[in-house]
């Protein structure tokens, strides 16, 4: 596994694949699957630099599970696996458990 640093407020999310089955029970071939938008905190960079020269906080950690827009972020794929780069302000929602 290649190490990867984003940088400033981004974050490296590994794409979790999406739901083979509806909720009734129907299998859905690949060609009807949505485009996934869930997936695995792999790496958050240092913060958003602010004006005064400080970093901000990132409120997302790494192993966090969040939710993001269909579009958001760029796909990118890092040694044979499907990752998104985005800004930590894409991100929708975090998963707790």
């Amino acid at each position: 596994m290649v190490k990867i640093r984003p940088m400033d407020d981004r974050i490296v999310v590994k794409v979790l694949e999406a739901e083979d089955k509806t909720a009734g029970g129907i299998l859905l071939p690949d060609t009807a699957k949505e485009k996934p938008q869930r997936g695995k905190v792999s790496a958050v960079g240092q913060g958003r630099l602010l004006d005064d020269g400080k970093r901000a906080a990132m409120t997302i950690k790494k192993g966090d599970v969040v939710i993001f827009g269909k579009y958001a972020g760029s796909d990118v794929e890092i040694g044979g696996q499907e990752l998104k780069i985005m800004r930590e302000n894409e991100v929708l929602l975090r998963v707790e458990s």
